[in-house]
């Protein structure tokens, strides 16, 4: 199974929560999202796909578990 990961960079860096159109698809951004991203800017997420009740037209993404790396370095 190949494990799909995103960084801020890869989305531009939005700095607002909501909806996004990406290479990918569609991914939803949190504000949670965005509290881990401001504190660390190199965390990776795992995307992951919305539910069938979730979704709407096209592949959709919400960001699931994340790593922040190596902090101290």
């Amino acid at each position: 199974m190949r494990v799909n990961k995103i960084n801020w960079d890869k989305i531009g860096r939005v700095t607002d929560p909501g909806r996004y159109r990406c290479f990918f698809g569609y991914l939803t951004v949190t504000p949670d999202d965005l509290d881990v991203w401001a504190r660390y800017p190199d965390a990776t997420f795992t995307l992951v796909t919305k539910t069938a009740d979730e979704q709407s037209v096209g592949e959709e993404y919400r960001l699931g578990a994340f790593d922040i790396g190596n902090p101290e370095q």
